[in-house]
């Protein structure tokens, strides 16, 4: 007689949960010491704890109430800890499917208020294409993507396209480089732009360093794109 397997055969339509392989916790804020978690994929590796308390540090007197972006999210923690700290609402952006649905497993572990927070699966440079998901300029960016795939050019390229970004915008930066001389040669490349689009020369874009840390091989900076 033919015994019968008492396992349940997976339901192709259930949603299943994504398996963390590692967390990060938020440093401070009304979340200081919660946990968010994130999967093993190439490239994905939080703020370091001691990096992300100099960068909140620097935007002490301008996270309450910002409108923030978080443009390739990874784990969360950049977001998260900005509306921790008091930010009005934040974009997260991230391209893999798995890490995306624990960014929103985080986002119900912290109970966040539908209204404080938007979760997008996709490229940033995708995304901040459409006007309906991201309508207006952003007060704090942060550009932190995989290192190896350089992608902070394409981003800020997209974000001042899009007049997603202006004067007042503080812009942070990580990579494992000192990005300042791509910086001064993209700025000419927006000039460029900026003189075929309105015909006129007079107005000079330039990005300024605001702060400037180095942990590591990981160089980190504030920024804002001026004119003179």
């Amino acid at each position: 007689m033919k015994k019968s397997s008492s396992a349940r055969k997976p339901n192709k339509n259930q949603k299943t949960k994504s398996t963390a392989a590692g967390d990060v916790r938020i440093i401070g804020g009304q979340f200081k010491r919660r946990i968010v978690r994130f999967i093993d994929a190439e490239g994905l590796r939080p703020t370091p704890d001691r990096l992300r308390e100099t960068l909140f540090n620097w935007l002490i007197s301008d996270i309450h109430d910002a409108q923030v972006l978080d443009s390739c999210a990874g784990s969360g923690v950049l977001g998260f800890e900005a509306l921790s700290r008091g930010a009005a609402h934040c974009i997260f952006i991230e391209m893999n499917a798995a890490q995306t649905q624990m960014l929103r497993q985080s986002a119900e572990m912290l109970r966040l208020d539908s209204d404080s927070h938007k979760i997008i699966q996709g490229t940033a440079e995708q995304v901040l294409q459409q006007k309906q998901l991201v309508p207006r300029p952003f007060d704090i960016v942060f550009i932190d993507p995989p290192y190896a795939k350089d992608l902070w050019q394409s981003i800020l390229t997209t974000l001042f396209t899009q007049d997603l970004i202006n004067a007042d915008t503080l812009i942070y930066l990580e990579a494992d480089k000192d990005l300042d001389e791509q910086l001064s040669q993209l700025a000419t490349v927006f000039n460029t732009t900026l003189a075929l689009q309105k015909n006129d020369e007079s107005q000079t874009l330039y990005f300024d360093c605001l702060k400037q840390t180095k942990v590591g091989q990981v160089v980190a900076g504030l920024y804002r794109l001026l004119s003179s």
